[in-house]
């Protein structure tokens, strides 16, 4: 018997009929061209390391420790630990169980000794004594996935896992276009604080002449009140400067998980000009299917559509077999002899009957479910297309916006140089030199803020097309 059930295993191990519907990639709901890509789209490259993009060596070194220290990885990462037991569990089912005991039963029989005393008898006999029995048994459980049950169960815990393993890439990509981001943003208020001193370094100096030119009886009282608005203004505006600075270091130092050294620092934002690099343009929308959030989505539509399969299985009968051999005999010298052998073998089925519409309720719970996880994949695709569609359209613009602030800053700067020549030389009231003083500054900080939307716009497209983190959904 033994031998024949070992030689039936082959057969119910077949593998077992699928009730999860066919599984087909929906059509995504977006044009088929990303905005600026029009006739000339081009293949999806197979990654974009950050290191194509983000030239600069300092920040390349933070992105380095970030990926390493990042405790927001490292929760990632014990989440795709964790999805890939269950995965473990769920297939452990598909398997026979095997389990082994042994044991030793001792009792004690006498009851007719005992009751031969209490009538009196104490002379009579019995037949009871202590007894012991040993055991040792090897025993099998077993349900035949006929129906496929378990195996999409299985396969929904598979499809699970790799979607918590696409997240963990997602993570990925956010921790490095938030290290990237961090830096630019402490680069440009590094250059708006250097800006704020020189403008009040350039206004005390104004704030003195007024002064001298009012105790000579020169200057009215108003031209100083004047002078010290913009002082005021350009100290208040460093105090809160060096606070946005020292606060910028400190996000930088919680995404890369450690102290960040004064050498890996950007001095200002103008000096990172030609450290960033532009993203490939001309790509088809396609390449928004392997973006790590996409693919996630795409994974949970795949679990849902097992699901279903597992809830269709219900109404079908559950084959078990359950099989029992070892050896039981009252000593343990003659324990493993032949006749203390015996052996058991027990199939069972399990027909739903009436379940009160449990199962009937499950799989409409799966289908809708299932629907679900269809609307968050289209959703996530069309999410993933107005990022880029809207970094692209940034992009498009961004040139000559910064051409235009560089333009103005050259004309506030000049003028500023010339108003100040006229106030000195008395030709124009300290008004107009206020005004002159103004524009430059706010020229300025200008400039220095288009500069930082530029190289942001260029990390935004690169985390919105998926940056190095380019996966396909199997």
């Amino acid at each position: 018997m033994i031998r024949r059930a070992v030689l039936l295993l082959p057969v119910l191990a077949l593998p077992a009929c699928s009730l999860a519907p066919a599984y087909k990639r929906p059509t995504p709901a977006i044009p088929a061209a990303l905005p600026d890509a029009g006739q000339t789209a081009e293949p999806a490259p197979a990654s974009l390391s950050y290191r194509d993009v983000f030239r600069d060596q300092r920040l390349a070194t933070l992105i380095d420790q970030a990926l390493a220290n990042n405790q927001d990885l490292k929760a990632a990462l014990a989440n795709v630990e964790s999805a890939r037991a269950l995965v473990t569990v769920t297939r452990a089912d598909l398997l026979p169980q095997l389990d082994a005991n042994a044991g030793v039963t001792t009792g004690d029989s006498s009851n007719a000794t005992r009751g031969n005393i209490g009538n009196g008898n104490a002379g009579g006999g019995g037949t009871g004594g202590r007894r012991t029995s040993y055991s040792a048994n090897l025993g099998v459980s077993w349900e035949i996935d006929l129906f496929g049950r378990l195996r999409s169960l299985n396969d929904a815990a598979f499809n699970q896992y790799l979607g918590t393993d696409a997240a963990r890439r997602g993570t990925k990509l956010s921790v490095v276009a938030g290290v990237a981001n961090a830096w630019l943003t402490l680069a440009a208020d590094r250059s708006l604080l250097a800006v704020a001193r020189d403008t009040r370094t350039s206004a005390a100096r104004s704030v003195e002449l007024t002064r001298a030119l009012l105790q000579g009886g020169v200057a009215p009282r108003t031209s100083l009140r004047q002078a010290e608005t913009v002082l005021s203004q350009a100290e208040a505006d460093e105090a809160s400067l060096e606070t946005a600075v020292a606060q910028d270091r400190n996000a930088l130092e919680l995404l890369v998980g450690a102290p960040v050294a004064d050498e890996l620092l950007p001095a200002s934002i103008e000096s990172l000009d030609g450290t960033l690099a532009e993203a490939p343009a001309g790509l088809d929308s396609s390449i928004l299917l392997r973006r790590p959030d996409v693919v996630q989505a795409e994974y949970g539509l795949r679990a849902a559509n097992a699901r279903i399969g597992a809830a269709r299985a219900a109404f079908f009968p559950r084959i078990g077999l359950t099989a029992l051999a070892g050896f039981a005999s009252s000593a343990l010298s003659s324990l493993f002899d032949n006749g203390a052998f015996n052996w058991s073998v027990a199939p069972s089925a399990t027909l739903p009957i009436f379940d009160g519409g449990a199962n009937l309720g499950n799989l409409r719970y799966s289908r809708a479910q299932r629907d679900l996880a269809l609307a968050t994949y289209q959703n996530a695709i069309q999410s993933a297309f107005r990022d880029v569609a809207d970094a692209l359209a940034r992009r498009a613009t961004i040139d000559r916006q910064l051409a235009a602030s560089t333009r103005l800053d050259a004309a506030a700067r000049d003028s500023l140089f010339l108003a100040n020549a006229r106030f000195r030389e008395g030709v124009d009231p300290y008004l107009n030199l206020l005004d002159a003083q103004r524009t430059a500054y706010g020229a300025a900080r200008s400039l220095a803020q288009t500069r930082l939307l530029k190289a942001q716009n260029l990390v935004t497209l690169y985390q919105s097309l998926g940056g190095d983190e380019l996966i396909d959904a199997r």
